[in-house]
């Protein structure tokens, strides 16, 4: 790709954290590529390209079944036009650049040359630029330094640069957990202040972060990072004021950020649904109790409760539909499982074994479920015959069990010291 453009005149190189990775000895996830060639051009020299974005104008560039994204160079400027609010409205189309009140860059589509493009990069270790020209790597701001000495720094004034995008400050974090990295103490400062900006961030963007955050292989590092500068709380805030409260919650959390990073690192699928289902476990909890008070019947109580924490949730991080619907039976499918009069057609279900994986969570917590999640491994261990015998057990345990709060309700003296 970096032939082609060079060869039809124009600059070109692999940039950020590919080359990042290549210097450090890892593989690199994807390919980023800068020119000074414009969307236009680019588009011309490749047949499976295609210009997106409006606040940021990139080419996807398909080779084989690699994407590789195209970005020309940008320049600082100067005439930008300033908007109240935070966002650009879309009909809004001849403007090339544009800040909000508060600093954010609302749209960045003026194009300059590789030294101003530098200038616009986050952190010095991702404004490494290789060229197949003398195969060189460029360096302007002391990247290849700051690499061999493992820390992040923001090039520029960090404030301002948190200010112009939000999501560096959740970037930042990531890539210290990931990397193994310090963040430089000018580059931390402006984080705690400033988190509160990300809820002028798009909600769908925010979840594109979440992703990014959590699946990739350290979810329990980020999380951490994320509570020590007091930003998780602009993320998942209803599940944040339970975690100060309730250590079973916080323990749960950790548990499920590291069971991720374990699969990850073993190369098992692991399902958003079921991550994000388990950070907002502590506040539906909360809301499901507070609906039992109200005397509602369990499964309404749930039912009520899923619905009021994923509609304030997604205010904050739009999560899709084919991740809540999953979320939302994970959590009504704890009450179905204490059913097990129908452990025979729930076993069956699509959504069993990840209920079945979060009751084990849940006990892992010290939670006590009278033994559910053994109960369940021995039911899918059993044959038949074990099976119906399970069953048959489990008939007659409810019917003792029903018998002797018949007779509490019949003894005045058993009914008031129970």
């Amino acid at each position: 790709m970096l032939y082609t453009l060079n060869d039809a005149g124009y600059q070109a190189f692999i940039v950020g954290g590919a080359v990042r990775d290549l210097l450090l000895e890892k593989t690199p996830k994807d390919f980023d590529v800068a020119t000074d060639a414009t969307p236009e051009q680019v588009k011309a020299e490749f047949r499976r390209a295609r210009i997106i974005g409006r606040r940021f104008r990139i080419v996807h560039v398909t080779m084989g079944r690699e994407i590789i994204e195209v970005s020309t160079f940008r320049s600082s400027n100067t005439d930008s036009l300033q908007i109240k609010g935070e966002r650009l409205a879309r009909n809004i189309r001849h403007i090339d650049s544009a800040h909000s009140n508060s600093g954010m860059i609302l749209r960045d589509n003026v194009y300059g040359t590789l030294e101003e493009d530098v200038d616009r990069r986050d952190f010095t270790v991702n404004a490494l630029y290789y060229t197949v020209q003398n195969f060189l790597v460029h360096d302007y701001v002391n990247g290849m330094e700051d690499l061999k000495q493992r820390q992040l720094k923001m090039i520029g004034d960090p404030e301002q640069r948190y200010r112009e995008d939000p999501v560096r400050i959740l970037r930042a974090l990531r890539l210290s957990a990931k990397l193994k990295f310090d963040i430089e103490a000018n580059t931390a400062a402006p984080i705690k202040p400033l988190a509160h900006l990300l809820e002028l961030i798009p909600a769908a963007r925010l979840f594109d972060e979440i992703l990014k955050l959590f699946f990739t292989g350290n979810s329990l590092e980020t999380y951490q990072s994320l509570c020590r500068h007091e930003v998780f709380k602009y993320l998942f805030p209803a599940s944040v004021a339970e975690v100060e409260t309730n250590p079973a919650a916080g323990k749960l959390l950790d548990l499920a950020f590291t069971s991720t990073d374990r699969r990850i690192a073993e190369l098992k699928s692991v399902n958003p649904a079921f991550l994000l289902a388990a950070i907002l476990w502590p506040a539906l909890q909360k809301e499901y109790h507070r609906n039992l008070s109200g005397k509602m019947p369990p499964m309404v109580a749930m039912h009520q409760a899923t619905q009021s924490v994923i509609s304030n949730q997604i205010n904050q991080i739009a999560i899709p539909k084919r991740f809540s619907i999953p979320m939302r039976e994970i959590w009504e499918f704890q009450l179905r499982l204490g059913k097990r009069r129908r452990a025979k057609a729930l076993v069956s279900h699509k959504r069993f074994r990840a209920a079945y994986d979060f009751v084990l969570l849940r006990e892992q917590t010290g939670e006590d479920l009278q033994g559910l999640g053994q109960w369940w491994t021995d039911f899918q261990a059993a044959d038949d015959e074990q099976r119906e015998q399970m069953l048959n057990g489990n008939r007659k345990g409810n019917q003792h069990s029903k018998s002797s709060k018949r007779r509490v309700k019949s003894s005045g003296k058993r009914e008031s010291g129970s």
